[in-house]
């Protein structure tokens, strides 16, 4: 895809995010580093792509606030030009509940995150990816959805939503050169994780190994990417094999 705008990568302060904000930038993305909490982490992020030669900004923002999210796209826009691609990475705490105890609240807490905020995203996007006549939204999904990880009722409940919203949306937009994917990574340890024990879940990979951020961020890089201008409305599971559809 022609880069005529910027790259907006929500989470993007650590983990998972920084990784995807950094690969975008090396295609030569301008990149608004998404934070709520993490100012340090989003500077040291944006400094790093802008000493590599790219542009980026980071910006501060709870992307479940309605009026937070107009004003990172407002100043995302100000900044780096209008955002043509979306990275819907943010998440929150995504504890284990057993299904006799999960409440309707822990639910909402999920769908705030895979739902409402996507939602408010693509609100404050679609006027801009209109006017360019193109744009990509790629939403971070989850194979947990299909391995129904137990105790994990509301975090995969509220996964499911986001395949049935991307799909949906996909439909919707695609007249107007915009599509709508979901890059679903398997267990992917980072910085949150600590030091986890991964050889249990390795065995059950068929090509042998955890998963990177960089084995994300590189698919997340084909969304975005002109290659990539015929796929909406598709998950791209990415775990090495451990789930297969």
């Amino acid at each position: 895809m022609t880069i005529l705008g910027s790259a907006l990568v929500t989470g993007a302060s650590r983990g998972l995010g920084a990784h995807i904000a950094r690969r975008l930038a090396a295609d030569g993305w301008p990149v608004a580093v998404n934070y709520r909490g993490d100012a340090d982490g989003a500077a040291r992020v944006a400094e790093e792509i802008i000493q590599a030669g790219g542009k980026a900004a980071a910006l501060r923002a709870d992307i479940t606030d309605e009026t937070s999210v107009r004003e990172l796209v407002a100043a995302a826009t100000a900044q780096l030009g209008p955002v043509q691609v979306v990275v819907a990475n943010a998440t929150g705490p995504q504890p284990l509940v057993a299904a006799e105890e999960v409440s309707w609240q822990q639910h909402l807490d999920q769908l705030s995150f895979f739902v409402k905020s996507p939602t408010l995203l693509l609100a404050a996007v679609l006027p801009g990816m209109k006017a360019l006549g193109s744009g990509r939204f790629i939403h971070i999904g989850s194979d947990s959805f299909e391995r129904a990880l137990p105790g994990a009722s509301a975090y995969n409940a509220a996964k499911g939503a986001q395949i049935g919203l991307a799909r949906t949306w996909a439909r919707e937009l695609g007249r107007h050169g915009v599509t709508v994917n979901v890059v679903a990574p398997g267990w992917v340890p980072v910085e949150r994780h600590g030091a986890a024990d991964i050889s249990g879940y390795v065995a059950e990979v068929p090509l042998g190994r955890i998963g990177t951020p960089g084995d994300i961020a590189d698919v997340v890089a084909f969304v975005a990417s002109d290659a990539a201008r015929f796929v909406t409305g598709e998950r791209i599971t990415v775990n090495g094999g451990h789930t297969m559809d």
